[in-house]
């Protein structure tokens, strides 16, 4: 069924039949449980929550004491909320997936350069994981990173780059683009990240400073307004779908090749 299709259709949860409406919920609550006692009040404690949440009955499905002092909980069972299809708002790609050749033809034709893009992840966060995925040779989910492409030349900084070397080193290179990605998101560590490096690049570029691309797991790209950066990718991101960014915004078709 299409999307079009979907539209304006209610539906619910399914876990054991259709329309069953269960769902399946888990979370850590600071009990300890590694008593009788200790188990019995902790696994009260969880279903309490999960009523108040909607699920009721709740069944503690799944109890593991996290240390000393927490316990992990998966819950189980039927919540009356229903899904109204119509109403859910999906943030749409304004840009389409372009082909390697396609970038580096766009972006010959469109600014006669290589397009300069530096990447890091900042402050404590030692995770490269994702700036690799988009920008080594190596790439992710079968695509080929920026490094293969012959029109973009990528300075990869690493881990743990401290915002302000950032903000140097991108000049230094006259980065057109800065990608940063950030796994690491205890106390909202990300978003305050974020923020940080728009407002070093805003301080030392004002309206001159390279686009600010942000992307990790727990990043919702409906946020960039609020960060004050260009774009944020979420999970799933493929080196493609930033590349066909890139070349969407600093390498627009030429006038004259128009349709």
């Amino acid at each position: 069924m299409s999307a079009a299709e979907q539209a304006g259709k209610v539906i619910r949860p399914y876990g054991d039949t259709t329309g069953d409406g269960r769902i399946q919920i888990s979370f850590t609550l600071p009990l300890p449980s590694g008593t009788e006692e200790e188990r019995a009040l902790a696994e009260g404690a969880a279903a309490q929550l999960a009523a108040k949440m909607g699920v009721e009955p709740a069944m503690v499905v799944h109890a593991k004491a996290m240390g000393p002092d927490f316990t992990f909980f998966i819950v189980y069972g039927p919540v009356k909320h229903l899904v109204d299809l119509a109403d859910v708002k999906v943030a749409r790609r304004e840009f389409p997936l372009m082909s390697t050749a396609d970038v580096n033809r766009r972006i010959r034709s469109a600014l006669g350069r290589e397009l300069v893009v530096v990447g890091a992840t900042v402050g404590v966060d030692a995770h490269t994981v994702g700036i690799d995925a988009i920008l080594n040779v190596k790439g992710h989910a079968g695509e080929k990173g920026l490094e293969s492409y012959s029109e973009i030349r990528v300075v990869n900084l690493g881990a743990q780059v401290a915002v302000a070397d950032l903000v140097d080193r991108a000049g230094a290179a006259h980065a057109d683009a800065v990608l940063v990605s950030q796994v690491v998101t205890q106390r909202d560590a990300h978003i305050k990240a974020a923020r940080e490096i728009s407002a070093a690049f805003t301080a030392a570029r004002g309206a001159a400073r390279p686009l600010l691309v942000v992307g990790g797991p727990r990043f919702d790209p409906a946020m960039a307004q609020d960060l004050g950066v260009d774009r944020v990718f979420g999970r799933g991101t493929t080196p493609r779908e930033v590349a066909s960014y890139l070349v969407h915004t600093l390498a627009p078709e030429p006038q004259g090749n128009a349709a």
